[in-house]
């Protein structure tokens, strides 16, 4: 399987962070935030990542190269200075994804979550797109989509909302009908889950939407206190 990493986003709320450095190369943890994505890919045993970028791309390249250093390939699609929105980005990319189902993950998140599993089960029958939902975070209180532990299937809305977590699988059949150029992922989704082809899960685990500089500080904070116990006992206390 392939994937791809989301890194084209101008990161305007995280400014002046990303006057000089795109969103994805910001550090965590002593390390890039798209460093996670790519290492936690290769240990999943995906070797072919599609890296699409825009607001300083240019830097993304230079830093990551061809990916030798992580163990994999890595392959960029540059949407020149503003980007193409998620579907349309993908949209772009797909001459370099192939025919068969990937994995797609934002760029400017954070998690424990692990591809490995998800990459292992596919996608379920019938389904075009698979996304990894987590409850709401305080700063997305309404979530995103209808999700229940009794239906395999996302709703556009229900009693149970939850938030997209930026992860998912996708089928390239799914971008079939989205027309080049910009085009939000929303639309796209919401029209697909009508003929029940969006299912789900839910990850209760560690993430985060690294939005704002307080987010990536909150980040960096969580990170050290689930590597050192004794932080994590003094945090507490």
């Amino acid at each position: 399987m392939r994937a791809m990493i989301l890194a084209a986003g101008r990161g305007e709320r995280m400014r002046p962070l990303t006057d000089h450095l795109p969103k994805p190369l910001l550090p965590v943890a002593g390390k890039p935030l798209i460093v996670h994505h790519i290492e936690a890919l290769a240990a999943a045993g995906v070797v072919e990542i599609v890296i699409n970028h825009a607001w300083l791309g240019h830097l993304i390249e230079q830093q990551l190269g061809e990916g030798s250093q992580f163990g994999v390939r890595l392959y960029y699609s540059a949407e020149g200075a503003t980007g193409l929105e998620t579907a349309g980005g993908i949209k772009k990319a797909l001459p370099l994804l192939g025919q068969e189902p990937f994995i797609v993950i934002n760029g400017d998140v954070f998690s424990r979550f692990q591809p490995a599993p998800l990459i292992a089960k596919g996608l379920p029958d019938a389904a075009l797109a698979h996304l990894v939902m987590v409850p709401n975070p305080a700063q997305h209180p309404a979530g995103d989509f209808a999700f229940s532990a009794q239906s395999p299937w996302l709703a556009s809305a229900g009693e149970s909302q939850f938030t997209f977590s930026g992860i998912a699988l996708y089928h390239p059949d799914f971008f079939s009908d989205v027309p080049e150029g910009p085009q939000k992922l929303a639309p796209f989704l919401r029209q697909a889950m009508l003929q029940q082809q969006v299912s789900g899960e839910l990850f209760t685990g560690y993430w985060a939407d690294i939005g704002t500089p307080e987010r990536l500080q909150q980040a960096e904070v969580s990170f050290a206190l689930q590597q050192d116990p004794q932080l994590r006992s003094d945090h507490v206390g």
